[in-house]
């Protein structure tokens, strides 16, 4: 079944384009290869391919090889260079800037984008999200997740309200209202890019 695109930008091609633009306007003194973009966004590597190539025709990426691996990088000369970066960072923003909050935390089996914000990022209509609703999955310590949410609220510019829940909660065989919730409903993997919808296991 083909996936619906994301509401959080209705005029964005796809979400596959506004994943991939997340990672390089976020990161703008940053080269990238194709299979690190498609690592870091969930994207298959043909899709990554297609997609690049178009934002190089539109001049909103640059390129250069290095032996057979072709970099790209956000062009941060383009007109509306500030403008997109803006843009996409309100709206595809919190899956890299989380994931680089809590790249090296220990204790950190899995990081979810549940709720609205996640809804929309599965293509289910609705009001834009005013927030971000976090789960984490492990034995990180709840002041660092406290201070990892209140950085990333300030980045994103929306608050991020997290929990925390043990490894053995979220896997068990007769989970409690709360998970069997988020299994049923869209929730963004952090960690991979990963958009999973239905009856989720990871």
């Amino acid at each position: 079944m083909k996936t619906p695109p994301s509401q959080l930008t209705p005029f964005v091609r796809s979400d596959a384009v506004g994943a991939i633009l997340a990672e390089l306007l976020g990161h703008p003194d940053r080269e990238f290869s194709l299979s690190e973009l498609g690592r870091r966004t969930g994207v298959s590597g043909p899709v990554v391919h297609r997609e690049v190539g178009r934002l190089l025709e539109s001049d909103v990426l640059r390129d250069r090889h290095e032996g057979r691996n072709r970099l790209v990088r956000a062009n941060e000369e383009h007109p509306l260079f500030a403008l997109m970066r803006d843009l996409i960072a309100a709206t595809y923003g919190p899956v890299p800037v989380l994931r680089e909050l809590f790249d090296g935390v220990d204790g950190t089996d899995h990081v979810f984008i549940y709720g609205s914000w996640a809804a929309r990022r599965a293509g289910e209509s609705g009001a834009f999200p005013n927030d971000i609703d976090l789960l984490v999955v492990g034995s990180v310590p709840r002041r660092t997740l406290s201070a990892i949410a209140t950085e990333a609220g300030e980045r994103l510019d929306l608050p991020v309200n997290a929990t925390r829940l043990g490894h053995d909660d979220w896997e068990a065989d007769e989970p409690s209202p709360f998970v069997s919730t988020i299994r049923s409903r869209p929730i963004v993997d952090v960690l991979t890019g990963d958009v999973l919808t239905g009856d989720v296991h990871v």
